[in-house]
C-alpha cells in the first residue's frame, strides 16, 4: 500500500512573542519529526507585513498554518486567512494568550501540540472594527488606556496588570457615547466599551458572558462605570454582571461615536484615540484547531 500523502503545515513564529522561555522552533522539530507531516517554520521579521505572510502561505502550500505567538500573531494569520479553507493552530507564546485560552488550548508545550494533530475544526466569527479585523476582543475607553500604560511599565503579570489599573482608574473620565444598534440610537455615558467576539481578556476576566464564537451575532458591552470591585470581580470571582454598571447588546453590525476622543485597541495593540468606531460582522470566517473536548462549546 501507498504511504498516505503527508501534510504540510506551516508555523508563523513571532520570536518578539511575550513568553520567550520556550525554544518553540526546536519543540516543534522535535515533535513532528516522527509524524507523517512536512513542517516549514517562517520567522516574522520585524518589518513583517500581511504580504509577506500571504506569500509563504501560497509558496509552501500549506494545508495548515500555525501561529506561534499572542494574539496580534493570530491576528496576522488570520487576515491571510480568512474565509479560506485552510485550518488554522495556535501555540500560545505571547503574553496573555486570550484567544488560546478562549478556544481551550493549554499553555503547556506539549499539550498544545498535541492539539494540533488530535484537534477538531471549529468555525468561528470575527468582527471588522475600523476596517481593522478583531478575532478577540476590541474596545475603547479604561482597558485600551491601560494597554497603553501597561505597555510603558517594567512590571508585567497579574500584579503589574493590576498597578496598571490603578493609575488609570485615577484619572480615567467617562465617555458620552451615541450607538447605533438595530437601526435604534442609544446614548450613554460609560468608562468603557467592548466590541466582543469572545467571552473573556487574556487576564481571565470575563466580560462578555453571553459570547459565542460560532453564532451570526457579537456582543457590544457598555461598562458604565468601572471601580477596584469590578475589576477584582471579572477577574478573580467570574460573579455576574451588576445590570445596573454594565450592559450588553447582541448586533451584527454597531455605529458608535463619542463626544471626545478615546483610547482605542483592537487584539491587545493599542490603536491610539478615536472618536468614531464601526463594526460589522464576518460569519463563518475562520476554522480553528482546538482540542476535540471543547469543539462544540
Amino acid at each position: 500500500m501507498p504511504e498516505p500523502e503527508k501534510i504540510k503545515i506551516l508555523f508563523i513564529i513571532n520570536s518578539a512573542a511575550g513568553n520567550k522561555a520556550t525554544d518553540w522552533p526546536a519543540l516543534i522539530e522535535d515533535y513532528f519529526a516522527p509524524l507523517n507531516y512536512i513542517v516549514e517554520l517562517f520567522t516574522l521579521p520585524q518589518d513583517c507585513n500581511i504580504q509577506s505572510i500571504q506569500e509563504k502561505i501560497n509558496q509552501f502550500a500549506a494545508q495548515q498554518v500555525v501561529a506561534v505567538g499572542g494574539d496580534g500573531t493570530v491576528k496576522l494569520v488570520a487576515e491571510c486567512l480568512i474565509q479560506k479553507n485552510i485550518p488554522i493552530g495556535i501555540l500560545p507564546a505571547g503574553s496573555a494568550n486570550g484567544m488560546a485560552k478562549e478556544l481551550g488550548i493549554s499553555e503547556k508545550p506539549e499539550e498544545a501540540l498535541h492539539t494540533l494533530t488530535n484537534g477538531l475544526l471549529k468555525k468561528i466569527h470575527v468582527t471588522r472594527v475600523n476596517d481593522q479585523l478583531c478575532v478577540h476582543l476590541s474596545d475603547i475607553g479604561f482597558n485600551a488606556f491601560l494597554i497603553k500604560k501597561f505597555e510603558t511599565q517594567k512590571r508585567r503579570g497579574m500584579w503589574g496588570y493590576l498597578k496598571a489599573s490603578l493609575k488609570v482608574l485615577l484619572n480615567h473620565p467617562r465617555m458620552q457615547v451615541e450607538m447605533e444598534i438595530d437601526k435604534k440610537k442609544v446614548k450613554m455615558n460609560a468608562a468603557m466599551i467592548v466590541i466582543a467576539n469572545a467571552t473573556k481578556y487574556g487576564s481571565g476576566a470575563v466580560i462578555n458572558p453571553v459570547g459565542k464564537l460560532d453564532d451570526a451575532m457579537f456582543e457590544v458591552i457598555v461598562l458604565k462605570k468601572i471601580s477596584l470591585h469590578e475589576i477584582y470581580k471579572m477577574t478573580f470571582s467570574h460573579a455576574m454582571i451588576d445590570p445596573a454598571k454594565t450592559e450588553i447588546f447582541q448586533t451584527n453590525a454597531l455605529k458608535m461615536r463619542s463626544v471626545t476622543r478615546a483610547h482605542f485597541q483592537v487584539d491587545g495593540e493599542y490603536l491610539g484615540k478615536v472618536n468614531e468606531v464601526n463594526a460589522s460582522i464576518i460569519t463563518d470566517a475562520l476554522q480553528m484547531i482546538v482540542p476535540a473536548e471543547v469543539s462544540n462549546v
